[in-house]
């Protein structure tokens, strides 16, 4: 059972030497990014294991490179850049299959790094969706941060935006929830 917060009732993560603070803040942009101002390019399978706060994420690089890995997300209780508590174990094949056998909700996207930004173009039932992040360390930097001009609205604190809610969602209600944000992508 999820607790208010996001979190597994009776659980806790507290930030330390395995866990991170994660401050990102998200924004929709109307297209994908030019290719010419790409300096990586990834496809990315993720499994959102149910009823957990456990996210299973292979990643497939140009040139057969490919990183998996599994993430624990503690969302924080609060609005804005500060998302809550991350941490990251990387994985052998034989470690990425042993979970991929848990039952999961599946999300697929390819990501496009423009720094400062890396971009997702979402597939399948989220196609037309373009969101961007940025990845800070410090509040300062997170304060500092002026989007590029390509971000038509910033959603770090519409929670519809993030993977977990994402993976759940519906082609209609993707459809609608881009339209408050003025955004009607081709079908």
């Amino acid at each position: 059972m999820m607790d208010k917060a996001g979190g597994v009732e009776g659980q806790s993560v507290r930030p330390g030497t395995y866990s991170r603070v994660e401050r990102e803040r998200r924004f929709l942009l109307a297209s994908p990014p030019n290719l010419s101002v790409v300096s990586v390019t990834r496809v990315i399978t993720d499994r959102y294991v149910t009823g957990t706060r456990l996210r299973l994420r292979r990643a497939d690089f140009a040139g057969g490179r490919c990183e998996l890995k599994l993430t624990q997300k503690v969302p924080a209780p609060l609005s804005g850049a500060i998302q809550g508590l991350i941490t990251n174990t990387y994985l052998s094949p034989a470690e990425y299959e042993a979970l991929a056998s848990l039952p999961a909700m599946l999300l697929s996207k390819t990501r496009f790094s423009v720094p400062p930004l890396g971009v997702d173009v979402f597939d399948g039932r989220l196609r037309g969706l373009v969101l961007a992040e940025a990845e800070f360390t410090t509040d300062e930097e997170v304060q500092s941060f002026v989007p590029p001009a390509e971000c038509v609205a910033e959603v770090t604190d519409d929670a519809r935006f993030t993977g977990g809610r994402l993976v759940q969602a519906s082609r209609q209600e993707l459809l609608g929830w881009l339209a408050e944000y003025g955004i009607r992508p081709e079908d």
